[in-house]
């Protein structure tokens, strides 16, 4: 059975590599462009799978184009699909992505589609008891919520990638082990000034085992209720940042796998997310874990 299963979005990209963004009303050529698998937790499986991880989907794709490539996407890179329904006639969560290299950033305009719901059947739940971390990232939130209670009354530990401030989202956070929140998403939901006031808001609002704020080129803070500290980001000729965190919050469950102290899993998960980077497609640009061991001890910290 997979040790880490998730419940969240499951994205159909098409990738474009874009000199600068282009003036409104003309047209660019791309210099490249590429069809990716993407979403917060599917990304994130993806990244912790690669990184020795068994895991699984528990979700909902459609048979058009992008469902069939997406599953086709998972099962290349060894995630288990089990527990994945298929629908005919629904069209997929998908997006556009802008790569822009003079500034290394990204833009995305994504369509939601129109799948059904997620409901979770008997398999679905018993993946959930049987694994040891529920990934979840606010999509599919009424699935997700009865999966959080589900694996908070049979031990498996809720890891929360706080992207997104939807609806219900105080509920999930109150059922979260795992608290890994963007520092926008910190800040806009506990109205805080700094990420270090934020977590502590968290901690004490949700009492989580832990709160992993995420500040992009910052690094990152963690606090455990009693002292809050500082992670890195690690040095990374950026090529394609797109999926940094979905990836950051899958290296972060597999190293907790692997028996890391959280701190340690910060830096781990930092060091997988700056190799990423390095590479255009944020699924099959994450390294080995071999590869991320020897790039932290090059950089100076020792697993």
């Amino acid at each position: 059975m997979a040790e880490i299963v998730g419940i969240g979005a499951n994205v159909f990209d098409t990738v474009y590599s874009i000199p600068t963004y282009p003036k409104e009303d003309t047209k660019m050529r791309a210099s490249a462009c590429k069809i990716a698998g993407g979403g917060p937790v599917a990304t994130g499986l993806t990244a912790a799978q690669k990184l020795g991880a068994q895991t699984a989907y528990i979700g909902v794709l459609s048979d058009d184009n992008g469902g069939r490539f997406l599953k086709e996407d998972f099962e290349k890179y060894g995630v288990n699909t089990d527990f994945t329904e298929i629908k005919s006639g629904y069209r997929s969560f998908a997006s556009v992505l802008w790569l822009c290299a003079d500034s290394a950033t990204r833009t995305c305009v994504f369509d939601k589609g129109n799948l059904p719901p997620l409901v979770l059947n008997e398999a679905q739940n018993q993946a959930i008891k049987a694994a040891k971390i529920l990934m979840v990232d606010g999509n599919e939130m009424d699935a997700a919520l009865e999966g959080a209670k589900t694996a908070r009354e049979n031990g498996t530990r809720v890891l929360y990638d706080c992207g997104g401030l939807y609806d219900g989202v105080e509920k999930l956070l109150a059922l979260t082990d795992i608290m890994i929140p963007s520092l926008e998403f910190a800040l806009a939901h506990t109205g805080c000034k700094t990420a270090e006031e934020a977590a502590k808001k968290l901690y004490e609002a949700y009492c989580p085992e832990v709160v992993v704020i995420t500040q992009g080129k910052h690094g990152g803070i963690i606090y455990d209720g009693e002292k809050a500290l500082s992670y890195p980001i690690y040095p990374a000729d950026v090529v394609d940042s797109n999926g940094s965190g979905d990836v950051f919050h899958g290296a972060f469950a597999a190293a907790i796998l692997k028996g890391y102290d959280y701190l340690k899993c910060c830096h781990f998960s930092s060091a997988v997310s700056a190799l990423k980077c390095m590479g255009v497609g944020a699924r099959e640009s994450v390294p080995d874990f071999e590869t991320v061991k020897k790039y932290l001890k090059e950089n100076g910290y020792e697993l």
